[in-house]
């Protein structure tokens, strides 16, 4: 989540033609204002199927594009489990196993809970700021707001699992309402609706997060922040192994 930009600091994309270097910058904005340098969030899930519904709590703590452990705090099945991404490495602790088990770059594309988030939407978050290119290829009223639409291609040998993503980036303030993820053959995989704009953490965000799979009617995962604070001191220590099992 791998789901999911530091405040306005912009003047830089007022006139004149959009180039690709503005693009990225426009991402990057966009980042930062759902991410902060690091954060500290509570959040519900719902996993919604046409004939049931689930749903887990968690908190999660990241810090830039490398460090992030996210900690299931209900259902009482499955509380206490937790998923720690340091670097280049992911590990999942499993309480009623007493393991700790490292997931293989093999398995970033695979549901995450049983959602329609992967593992590289809400653990891994590979960074959409280094590891693509970005190509303006559009405008688009968006939630009743103009927005630019960029193409996002991974860079050659970078970590990702998408093959394309295309993103709607409100002009003004940095919001990313849409996302649309394809696979390598540029087949539609995975839709994501942000909405329920509201302050949190001192900054206007999305609150809701939908991700709607391509071909699969009535399936959807609704992510919705709780509370969030930005820029938070975590150090090195908090994510790492040990910590992992006794985290709170």
């Amino acid at each position: 989540m791998k789901t999911f930009t530091t405040l306005l600091a912009l003047l830089l994309l007022a006139t004149g033609p959009l180039t690709a270097q503005t693009a990225t910058e426009i991402v990057r904005l966009a980042d930062e204002k759902m991410k902060g340098e690091s954060s500290i969030g509570t959040f519900t899930m719902e996993i919604v199927r046409p004939s049931w519904k689930r749903s887990i709590s968690m908190k999660s703590w990241t810090r830039g594009t490398d460090y992030s452990l996210t900690l299931i705090t209900a259902p009482a099945a499955e509380k206490g489990k937790a998923f720690l991404m340091r670097q280049n490495e992911i590990w999942n602790w499993v309480p009623t196993v007493d393991r700790v088990i490292k997931l293989p770059p093999s398995m970033m594309m695979q549901s995450w809970m049983g959602s329609d988030f992967t593992n590289d939407d809400l653990v891994k978050q590979s960074s959409i700021v280094t590891d693509y290119t970005h190509t303006l290829v559009g405008e688009e009223k968006i939630e009743g707001r103009e927005a630019w639409i960029i193409e996002l291609r991974p860079r050659p040998d970078a970590p990702v699992v998408w093959g394309k993503i295309r993103a709607w980036i409100t002009k003004g303030d940095y919001l990313q309402l849409k996302a649309e993820y394809y696979d390598e053959d540029d087949f539609l995989i995975n839709t994501l609706l942000a909405s329920q704009i509201k302050t949190l953490g001192g900054r206007e965000i999305p609150s809701r997060l939908e991700m709607i799979p391509d071909g699969k009617p009535g399936h959807k995962t609704v992510l919705i922040y709780r509370e969030i604070q930005f820029n938070q001191e975590i150090p090195d220590s908090f994510f790492s192994l040990q910590n992992l099992k006794r985290v709170q």
